[in-house]
Order: C-alpha cells, then sequence, then structure tokens
C-alpha cells in the first residue's frame, strides 16, 4: 500500500514529506484489493462541474449549509452581501493592485475545504465533478493552477496530503457524486534548465532563448528547491525529493524531447516536440517513429513510466475518469496507447466505463479525428461550440449555427446525433477561455449577460453533448480582463475572492441561479429523453401561416427560440427567449407523428411561471402541428405531452 506521510507542520517540509520514490515500490496487488467504485452506465446522463481546487474551498466560511443539508456555523469567513461586499477589495489603487497581484498565485483551497462542499454540489444537481491537478508542482514558482508537475507520486502540500484526497473521493461517491481527475502526460514542471553554452543556442537582447527550430538543446542540469540548476541530470534516487522530477524512473534525460518552446503552435512537429513556454515537454514515443501513424507508435519509456503513475492513482483514490491535458500536442499513438493502456486497467479493477475527456483544440474536424483514432472517451474544448452557445443566448447569431453543430452525418458518416450525444463535453466557460484571446471575460461580464445566463445553462444542459459547469458561474461570477486569473476568482473569497471582493465565500444556495439551475437539472435528471434524445430546431410563426426557423436579423435577434428532444416517441418541446426586457410568444411547430390537435402540453418549468400558460393545446396551422409558447424576457421553458 502507500507510505504513510508524516505530519508536517510548515510548507517547506510538506515540499520534503517522503513518498515513493520509484514506481517499484508501489504495491498494486494490494492497492487493488479493496472494491472499487462502478463507473457510471451512461455518461451521458451525469452533469459535470470543472472547479480549479486552489480556488474553490478552504474549508474556513461560515454560515453553509454542510454536506447534510446543516447549517455550518464553524468557520470564520462571512456569506457575500452583494451590495455590502461587491468591490471591497479595491477601494484604493493599492488595495486593486494586492487584490490583482493576489490572483496569480496560491489563495488556498484544500482538499478538505473542497470535501465540505460535497453537498453543495449535490443539491445543485452535479454528478461528477472535474478536478484540476492536485499532484506536487515545482517548490519556486507559483503553479496553483497544478499544470506544472515535479513530483507525480505526491499531491501537492497546499491541497494537503495523498490521505486526504482519497478521502475527498470516497465523500463524493457517498453523495453519488464521480470524480474525474485533469491529467498531463505531455508535459512536466519547468524541472530544468538549458545551458547557454550551448554549441546552438539564440539571443534576444544579449540573453540565450531556447526556442524550438527543430534542433535538441543540450541540458545544463535538474532544478532545485529553489530553481537552480544544481543537480546532475541523470538519475539519482539518494537526492532530496524536492527536486528535480520524480519517480526516479523519470530522471533519465531520454524522458525529455529538449527542443525549446513553442513559437508556431499550429506547426507541425513544433506543436508536437516543443516545450509548453517553461514546462518541459515529455518524450512519448521511440526515435524514429512515425508521430501521427497510431498504429505503428512505439511508446517511450517515460510514457510507459507514466501510465503506471497514472494506474496508481486511480487505485489509490478510486476515481473515476481522467480529463487529459493538450491532447492536440501529444501524438495520435501516445494518445491511444495511453487511452488503452488506462481504460485496460481500470476495467480490471471493476471500472467498466472509465471516462477519458481528452482537451482537443482545434475544431470539430480535429476532435472527431483524434476521438476516432485514440479511443479517447469524449472530446473537451471544441471552440465553436462554447462560440455560438454564447452568441446564439446573446441573440448575436443565427440558432442554426448552434444546432447544426450537432447535425453531424456527414461529417461522422453516422446517424444523425448519435456520435455527440455521448463524445463531446461541452460548456461556455472556462478556466483560459483560449478562444477569447486577451480579451477574457466569463459570461456573467456584461448587464445582458446577467440577464441571460441561466439561458446559457439551460440550452448547455438540455441539448446534446455532457454538460459541464464550470465553478462560480451559478454564483453569477463577472471576471473580466486580459489574463486568465480573472476567470479564477475565489469561491472562499481569501484575497482574491469574485466581484472584486476580498474575505467572503459564496456558497449561496438562496442564490437565484443557483435555485433556477438546480431545478432544470432536476429535470434533467428526471427525464431521459432530456439526456439522451435526439434534438431539433423547431420552426416559429407569428401569424399562424408563415413558419420559418428564428433568424438573425440587424444588430440583435430577439425571438424565442425553440427546440425539442424525442426519445423513445416521447418529444419534450424546450425554448429561451433572447429579448432581455419582454416576453414574447409564437407558434411552434412539434412533431405532428407524436401529436394530434385537441392534444394538450403541460409546462414542466418555467423560468417565470407567472406569464407562462400551464397548459398548451396542439392546433393544426398550413399543415403543421404547433402549439402558441409564451417565453418570459430572458426566460426558458419546458413542455411535455400531457398522456
Amino acid at each position: 500500500m502507500a507510505k504513510k506521510i508524516k505530519p508536517v507542520s510548515n510548507m517547506e517540509e510538506l515540499y520534503d514529506r517522503e513518498v515513493e520514490r520509484s514506481l517499484s515500490e508501489i504495491n498494486f496487488n494490494k492497492l487493488c484489493k479493496r472494491k472499487m467504485h462502478p463507473s457510471p452506465s451512461a455518461w451521458e446522463d451525469q452533469v459535470l462541474y470543472f472547479l480549479m481546487l486552489d480556488r474553490f474551498s478552504d474549508g474556513a466560511e461560515a454560515e453553509f449549509l454542510d454536506n447534510n443539508g446543516m447549517l455550518d456555523k464553524s468557520g470564520t469567513t462571512p456569506l457575500f452581501q452583494d451590495a455590502a461586499d461587491n468591490g471591497n477589495a479595491i477601494r484604493t489603487p493599492e488595495e486593486a493592485a494586492a487584490w490583482r497581484n493576489s490572483g496569480g498565485t496560491w489563495v488556498g483551497g484544500t482538499l478538505k475545504g473542497l470535501k465540505s462542499k460535497i453537498g453543495y454540489l449535490k443539491r445543485l444537481g452535479v454528478t461528477a465533478i472535474w478536478v484540476s491537478p492536485l499532484l506536487k508542482q515545482v517548490y519556486y514558482q507559483d503553479t496553483y493552477h497544478g499544470y506544472a508537475i515535479q513530483n507525480y507520486l505526491d499531491v501537492d502540500p497546499h491541497f494537503g496530503s495523498r490521505e486526504d484526497f482519497q478521502d475527498m473521493v470516497a465523500t463524493a461517491h457517498e453523495h453519488g457524486i464521480y470524480v474525474i481527475l485533469d491529467i498531463i502526460i505531455n508535459h512536466s514542471g519547468n524541472v530544468f534548465s538549458y545551458t547557454p553554452d550551448s554549441a546552438r543556442h539564440h539571443t534576444v537582447d544579449g540573453q540565450p532563448d531556447f526556442f524550438w527550430d527543430g534542433g535538441c538543446y543540450r541540458a545544463a542540469a535538474y532544478h532545485d528547491k529553489s530553481g537552480k540548476p544544481s543537480v546532475p541530470f541523470e538519475p539519482d534516487k539518494t537526492q532530496a525529493i524536492c527536486h528535480a522530477i520524480w519517480p526516479v524512473e523519470l530522471q533519465a534525460p531520454a524522458s525529455f524531447t529538449q527542443k525549446g518552446f513553442i513559437r508556431g503552435w499550429d506547426n507541425y512537429p513544433e506543436y508536437l516536440e516543443g516545450d509548453f513556454f517553461n514546462l518541459k515537454d515529455i518524450e512519448l514515443k521511440q526515435p524514429y517513429v512515425d508521430s501521427n501513424n497510431a498504429a505503428a507508435f512505439v511508446p517511450s519509456a517515460a510514457l510507459l513510466h507514466l501510465c503506471e503513475v497514472y494506474k496508481f492513482w486511480i487505485a489509490f483514490a478510486d476515481l473515476d475518469g481522467f480529463r487529459l491535458d493538450t491532447v492536440k500536442h501529444m501524438e495520435l499513438g501516445a494518445t491511444r496507447f495511453f487511452t488503452n493502456t488506462i481504460r485496460e486497467f481500470a476495467q480490471s479493477i471493476g471500472k467498466e466505463n472509465f471516462y477519458i475527456i481528452g482537451e482537443i483544440t482545434g475544431g470539430r474536424d480535429q476532435a472527431y479525428q483524434s476521438v476516432e483514432e485514440t479511443g479517447i472517451s469524449a472530446a473537451l474544448g471544441i471552440d465553436d461550440t462554447p462560440d455560438r452557445l454564447e452568441a446564439l443566448v446573446k441573440g448575436e447569431c443565427n440558432p442554426d449555427d448552434y444546432f447544426s453543430l450537432f447535425r453531424n452525418s456527414l461529417l461522422v458518416n453516422k446517424g444523425a446525433h448519435t456520435w455527440f450525444n455521448n463524445k463531446i463535453v461541452t460548456l461556455f466557460e472556462d478556466h483560459d477561455e483560449v478562444r477569447k484571446g486577451n480579451n477574457k471575460a466569463r459570461f456573467s461580464a456584461t448587464p445582458d449577460g446577467k440577464k441571460l445566463i441561466l439561458n446559457a445553462f439551460a440550452l448547455n444542459a438540455t441539448t446534446l453533448g455532457i454538460p459541464c459547469i464550470y465553478y462560480g458561474s451559478e454564483q453569477g461570477f463577472d471576471g473580466a480582463g486580459d489574463n486568465d486569473r480573472y476567470l479564477r476568482e475565489a469561491m472562499f473569497g481569501g484575497a482574491f475572492g469574485a466581484f472584486r471582493s476580498r474575505d467572503r465565500h459564496f456558497f449561496n444556495e438562496n442564490h437565484p441561479l443557483y435555485i433556477e439551475l438546480a431545478k432544470i437539472l432536476a429535470v434533467r435528471s428526471d427525464k431521459i429523453t432530456l439526456r439522451r434524445g435526439r434534438q431539433y430546431l423547431r420552426e416559429i410563426s407569428g401569424d399562424g401561416i408563415t413558419f420559418g426557423y428564428p433568424q438573425f436579423l440587424g444588430q440583435k435577434m430577439l425571438s424565442i427560440i425553440p427546440w425539442s428532444r424525442i426519445f423513445n416517441q416521447t418529444e419534450i418541446l424546450l425554448a429561451i427567449n433572447t429579448d432581455t426586457s419582454n416576453h414574447q410568444m409564437a407558434w411552434t411547430t412539434i412533431d405532428s407523428d407524436l401529436h394530434s390537435p385537441g392534444n394538450q402540453l403541460r409546462c414542466i418549468y418555467a423560468s417565470d411561471p407567472s406569464v407562462v400558460p400551464e397548459a398548451l393545446s396542439v392546433v393544426s396551422l398550413n399543415a403543421r402541428n404547433a402549439v402558441q409558447l409564451t417565453v418570459p424576457a430572458h426566460g426558458f421553458v419546458i413542455y411535455e405531452k400531457v398522456d
């Protein structure tokens, strides 16, 4: 089993704590003997919640509902009150600078804090949490995001211990929530330096600049805890465990491509071989192998070691899935080898449907190719999906621009809707919003966004794909700016709280967004049609004679946008209203084979029930069966047939 970690008193000592130094020290027989939590039968039934661990909870909040729904008064951080607390961290230029700077470093979220908020997520309707990377980071940099790993066999002490990780997962499972861990095999943290006296290097302003040009650089040494290149660039099991990279098997120089950092992010093979800025690219293939021929791929020793690392974490923590970072920057063969290896291991311990979600940038064609050729379970980060979802909800594009993304039979040569239902994780906010360049902004960062965000949740939750909520969205977080940090506000306040605040938490289950989203997700959970059904954009008419799909005209579309989900002869009709000021009415078509004139549809959800009819009658209009929908201003409705 795993070694017991000795409790210590400060962060520097925690970085020195002892765990296994070699993969050979892991006893998989003991790890795999216990009964594991089973996989879900269908991941399309799940609702994901993506959280950045450092920004979620430190466990010191006061006046929140605990995992059993009881009021917890033990903490010290009060609940955010909008009128009094909004902007309380930026009242002077000095305070504003301190607030901004704190967003670029560790803020204080922990595994114990996350464990204490599992009930908050459960009551929202979340069934799976995607947790940002939590393995041990390099000591001398503030890589709170988790993507700069120094020790692959330990949890970063900022977050807690390995036992804390186990405990959090077990608590999530007790509440019916699966756990997906964000992992990285493409690169490590900044664990070594290139030598400036290499026979070939470049200079900028007289300083060495090691960018990718197709050749290899010579490494000076591994970094010690202070970041100095003082540790020999070779395997050494006796050195301090806070130096270099661990497990010891990864210390072989051949573990790294050593080709400098990427400048051309879409240039082949640069985007496969280069470093992510100062993060060091790991060599995943044997030399002289066609990297994009998945069938001919031969794994490197480093990839084999990383497979063992992540088998360990599945067994140790009882994980249910991985989110695999930067799939675009890995060879297809490496992704396929890793996926197959991990899936076989997971099945061997009773996890028949272990899910591997790949972060794939570059559009749907690349996503489809990557999923089909590598066997990963689903794609994440398909850039046009969040763009078009946001534009549709805000009335800035044709509805068909969004719904056509899911009419995929030509792309995948399969029946309509079959591939996207459980092969894509959809979301409209995330932690870096690469698609927006230097103009980062949460959905609620504009006045219209604040009104329309419930519709964004509704569209995401009730159209095809596996919906994912980005933490804080359910509390209306509105971060915006020219840096990723503005999308990563702390739910527990601290020095970098949302709404430019500090020392106020946001676990408010009485927030209108939280309440309404929980209602929508409860309907989704209850109706298999909303989770697995086919989907169709519906035509509308103002006069009951001329029908057509809603169209974008002028500067903004103010209209009802209706669609249907159909499953096993059951149709559910849904609609949003892009008009933020007025309710809208329109005749809306429904399936003529499933409904007859005189049938009734009943409302099972309305964001404002006071303006919505409880029942609609089906009528025949211009050779169509239709109902007259009323949708509240910036609102959402769901109707189903009365049996």
